[in-house]
């Protein structure tokens, strides 16, 4: 990987950015910069023909000033322990950003789930967390489901944990089935959350949502509930979708349900009838009114930011913006809502899981809807006044609101 695209390298400066905006303390800058504790460890796997596999794991918790570390767990064949440094620390401004009792954190495993069986998949799950089981908790560090990684997996390690502690701890693991203490609203959290931080920039830049054109890079959890989603409650008209086969484009719009099931029969948006193929970079640069990038990292960079017409970028993946692209598209009047606002919508309603598991009593539906509604709709306004107070960008404007929570919690610690 590239220096320049080092997804940590690019964690920091960004937060260098932010330190001296605030005029940090050199000693409070240097804290965080860096996680306050890292697992390195290996997992031995029986597989399904006798032999043992050995796999790599990790688990970073950047920062807990502000609370138990909170974060995802990966399942991916590229997993590097910069990129889950990068998310431990994104994920530390995700939960200050949100205003949420937490601090960041982020696992992952070297593997690919899809050439794995069910069972070798359970007992990976269950050696993960005997590998870690000492180091996370309630209210140590709490894992959540991430890429290739779903609620059945976060059950068995629940389930895992239980055994190593004796005792139920539902609040060990968020992003868990329903019937094991889920909570309602957690599927299409972060898509819906990143719906309600657009319907705001819409009316502070004055903008009509109705009818207006969007594309989707990404056609995963996230993506699929973003293209539901911003038809059901903003109106707009999905003339665009791709996954990482490629895309379809259609200026009359796409309807979700077929494109759906399209997706579930063939494995791919692509050749979806009606509809012309293109590329995920042509699709980045569509003349829509919002762009959803939702796939991975790095897509929009220095040397296509220049290109993109779209009036709002609405950051569902992680780290979709390189910083070199954030101050053209800055420059271009593009207005981004970064990722760890827009897509902070499922640590928030993971936060709600963790809070019904504690007290033993479940929400409905509607109230999960109504509480993130008000928490994203409070978090885009600090966003959106810090960036316009200090005339940053606005993911700038983010990282200032974060960094001073977590930086006012180091300080009444006394630890800088």
């Amino acid at each position: 990987m590239a220096d320049n695209l080092n997804p940590f390298q690019i964690a920091q400066r960004q937060l260098d950015e932010a330190a001296e905006v605030l005029k940090l303390d050199p000693a409070m800058h240097e804290l965080l910069r860096w996680p306050m504790r890292e697992f390195h460890v290996r997992i031995p796997v029986r597989m399904d023909d006798g032999s043992v596999r050995v796999f790599e794991g990790f688990r970073v918790q950047y920062n807990n000033a502000r609370g138990p570390t909170k974060g995802g767990l990966r399942f991916h064949p590229q997993e590097t322990f910069d990129t889950v440094r990068a998310l431990a620390a994104w994920m530390t401004w995700k939960t200050a950003v949100m205003d949420l009792p937490l601090g960041g954190g982020k696992g992952g495993v070297v593997c690919n789930p899809k050439e794995l069986s069910q069972g070798e998949l359970e007992r990976l799950s269950r050696g993960y967390i005997r590998a870690i089981g000492h180091y996370i908790g309630p209210d140590i560090d709490v894992p959540a489901p991430d890429v290739y990684t779903n609620p059945q997996v976060m059950a068995w390690m629940m389930d895992e944990y239980e055994k190593l502690v004796g005792e139920s701890a539902p609040g060990v693991i968020t992003g868990k089935p329903l019937p094991l203490g889920g909570s309602a609203g957690r599927g299409d959290a972060t898509a819906r959350g990143g719906i309600y931080t657009v319907r705001e920039a819409a009316k502070v830049l004055g903008i009509e949502l109705k009818g207006a054109p969007a594309a989707i890079q990404g056609f995963g959890n996230a993506g699929q509930f973003a293209h539901k989603l911003a038809v059901e409650i903003l109106g707009m008209k999905v003339v665009a979708v791709s996954d990482s086969r490629g895309g379809v484009y259609n200026p009359d719009g796409l309807p979700f349900e077929a494109l759906l099931e399209h997706k579930q029969e063939t494995g791919s948006v692509v050749g979806f009838p009606g509809a012309q193929d293109i590329s995920n970079p042509e699709l980045l640069e569509l003349d829509v009114t919002v762009l959803f990038p939702a796939a991975l990292e790095n897509v929009i960079t220095e040397d296509n930011a220049g290109r993109i017409k779209a009036k709002i970028v609405a950051e569902l993946a992680n780290g979709p913006t390189t910083p070199e692209a954030d101050v053209i598209l800055h420059q271009r009047g593009v207005y981004v809502i970064p990722d760890f606002l827009c897509n902070a919508g499922g640590v928030t309603v993971s936060y709600f899981e963790q809070v019904q598991n504690a007290y033993n009593y479940y929400w409905s539906e509607e109230e999960v809807h109504r509480l993130l509604d008000a928490k994203m709709t409070a978090a885009f306004h600090a966003v959106h006044q810090a960036a316009q107070s200090y005339r940053i960008h606005n993911r700038l404007g983010a990282y200032v609101v974060a960094v001073e929570r977590v930086a006012e919690a180091v300080r009444l610690r006394g630890w800088a």
